[in-house]
């Protein structure tokens, strides 16, 4: 085997996550490309966009681990906000025109009990200035031509709404939330219900999933870590993707049938959706029991 093709099986072999604490001032997007630069691997992709304003953890999965992104994406995700009461802007953050403005004469208390009514399963309008699309365009590029957008409400879940700090006209809180919440608009909706006007000022993703800022490493660091050839200690197996998916573990003849996709005897009662482990610990494949043969069926495999 020549040098070129053996780098080309390695290159194929590597599959994994990088959890990144983007900076603010750079899109999602320029993170997975000063990746796939630094590690010359094509194959990658980010599991959930954060604005170019925000920071925080952008989890981006690797090589075969790409094929995960689907499951990733969907995860539950934590941010700290900062919300400033008293203008209300037309993206409904600080980059936008201010279209109202109000006095605040509102107390921590009267903060707290509106903050409450967003906790729960809610509908929830995506901003105008959104990637969301609408017959075919971007609202944002709609909005941005004075086009009206009529965007549909979305059903999302939010767990958790702590105030951390009171500065009027500011307060920063912890919002913990399904895939899928626009911040933003919850800046907004929240300045509605307070009768003064609301937008996002400042916003770091502190969760994606089973991931948190423990696990993010500085875009810097790891910027430093390609050009030393050391950013392989940051990888993260693929099979911690998912930690929080039940795992079952597969002997030798087991891993062989699900990599030619044949089913094997399941186990009822440990979930709908698994990861299969191979005697390693490596990610085999992501499986679903079928009630009505009590099998694994294999949805996706890794091993080829």
């Amino acid at each position: 085997m020549n040098e070129r093709s053996r780098q080309f099986d390695i290159k194929n072999a590597i599959s994994g996550v990088l959890v990144v604490d983007k900076p603010v001032g750079l899109t999602s997007h320029d993170v997975v490309q000063i990746i796939r630069k630094g590690t010359n691997i094509r194959r990658a992709g980010h599991t959930g966009t954060l604005d170019p304003r925000a920071s925080g953890v952008l989890v981006v999965l690797i090589g075969p681990a790409v094929r995960l992104s689907e499951y990733v994406s969907a995860s539950d995700k934590r941010y700290q906000a900062v919300i400033r009461l008293g203008e209300a802007t037309d993206t409904y953050d600080s980059e936008g025109r201010v279209v109202s403005t109000s006095p605040v004469n509102i107390t921590e208390e009267q903060f707290v009990e509106a903050l409450q009514q967003f906790v729960g399963e809610i509908e929830q309008v995506p901003p105008p200035y959104s990637a969301v699309k609408v017959q075919g365009r971007r609202a944002y590029e709609m909005a941005r031509e004075g086009e009206e957008v009529d965007l549909q409400p979305r059903k999302i879940k939010v767990y958790s709404l702590e105030l951390l700090e009171w500065a009027p006209p500011e307060a920063v809180i912890d919002i913990h939330c399904s895939s899928g919440t626009y911040i933003r608009s919850l800046a907004n909706d929240l300045g509605r219900v307070l009768g003064c006007g609301a937008h996002l000022v400042g916003l770091r993703r502190t969760r994606s999933g089973r991931f948190t800022l423990r696990d993010a490493v500085p875009l810097r660091k790891l910027r430093e870590a390609f050009e030393n050839g050391t950013w392989y200690q940051y990888l993260i197996p693929a099979a911690e993707a998912l930690a929080d998916w039940p795992a079952v573990e597969l002997d030798h003849e087991q891993v062989e049938l699900i990599r030619h996709g044949h089913r094997i005897p399941g186990q009822p009662g440990i979930g709908k959706m698994v990861r299969a482990i191979n005697e390693q610990g490596e990610l085999v494949a992501l499986l679903e029991y079928d009630e009505n043969t009590h099998e694994w069926q294999p949805k996706k495999v890794f091993f080829s």
